[in-house]
Parts: structure tokens; C-alpha cells; sequence
């Protein structure tokens, strides 16, 4: 369904040509990347200056970066739970045999399965039904772990070089 020309406003917010270029953009029938020339160059035939270009540059490398840790934090988050039911599952059965071996029956092994099982739901329940301030101190907690490990990691790379020189 077209728009006749004559409906179509005169006047627009910044946010409705942000979402008209980025629509635009998204239909061009172009490579999937861009030089930065490229882009230095359609910002100046937007008029908007280096210095604003550059800082936005800098945003966007900056959200990128926060994006991917938080993508290797979820991430991280489902190994971990992945792990967690695997042991489960391999326990959990290895008991069940060996009750229904030993007795016939399955009696205590299932109690065993109740209570782990137990510990396990909630365990999924705080991780996925965190509230974003619990969400966001989980990630600063893992974060920090994880940079702390990387440098531990990479002084012993570098104490390991100078004893191996």
C-alpha cells in the first residue's frame, strides 16, 4: 500500500528520520560492509560534524563491546545450568538403578531426585527470573571475576615467557 505524496508530512522529529534513514539504509541493495571513508563521507552529506560522528563512533564501539560481554555472560550462565542438569541427570539415574537393582523397587533414590531436583528449579528460577538490577549485579560480579582471571592469566604468561627465555 503506497502513500500518496501529498499525505506524506512535510516535517519530521529526529527520531522519525532516524528511523526513515535507518529503514532506507536497510533496503539498499549494497555490500554488507563500508569503508570508513564511506561513512566519513555520507555523515558529511548529512551535515553533521566529524566531532559528532566520532563520538558516536566511539558509542556505538563501546555498546558493541558491552553487547558481546553480555552475550559471553549468558552464555556462560547456560553452560553452567547445562552442566548442572547433566549431573543430574547422570546421578540421578546411576541412583535409580542401583535402588531398583538393590531393592526391587524404587524407594529412596526418588527422594533424592525430589530434593536435587528441588535445589535445581530454583537455582533456574534466580537465574532466569532476575529482575534487571539482579541481572546487572550478576554481570558485574561475573565480569569482574572475569577480568581478574585474565590477569592472573596473562602475569603467568608473562612470568612462564621469562623463565622459559
Amino acid at each position: 500500500m503506497s502513500v500518496p505524496e501529498n499525505q506524506m508530512a512535510q516535517l519530521y522529529h529526529q527520531e522519525d528520520i532516524q528511523q526513515i534513514l535507518q529503514l532506507a539504509i536497510a533496503r539498499q541493495d549494497r555490500r554488507e560492509e563500508m569503508s570508513r571513508k564511506e561513512l566519513l563521507e555520507i555523515a558529511a552529506e548529512l551535515d553533521i560534524p566529524l566531532e559528532n560522528l566520532e563520538l558516536a563512533e566511539r558509542e556505538w564501539f563501546h555498546r558493541k563491546g558491552e553487547l558481546e560481554k553480555r552475550q559471553e555472560f549468558n552464555l556462560y550462565r547456560r553452560n553452567k545450568f547445562k552442566k548442572k542438569f547433566g549431573s543430574y541427570l547422570i546421578v540421578n539415574t546411576a541412583l535409580m538403578l542401583l535402588n531398583l537393582i538393590g531393592a526391587g523397587t524404587l524407594s529412596w533414590s526418588l527422594y533424592v531426585l525430589l530434593f536435587w531436583g528441588l535445589g535445581l528449579g530454583l537455582n533456574v528460577w534466580n537465574v532466569y527470573q532476575q529482575t534487571e538490577e539482579e541481572y546487572e549485579q550478576a554481570f558485574q560480579k561475573w565480569y569482574s571475576q572475569n577480568n581478574f582471571r585474565r590477569s592472573l592469566n596473562s602475569l603467568w604468561n608473562q612470568v612462564n615467557k621469562v623463565w622459559q627465555s
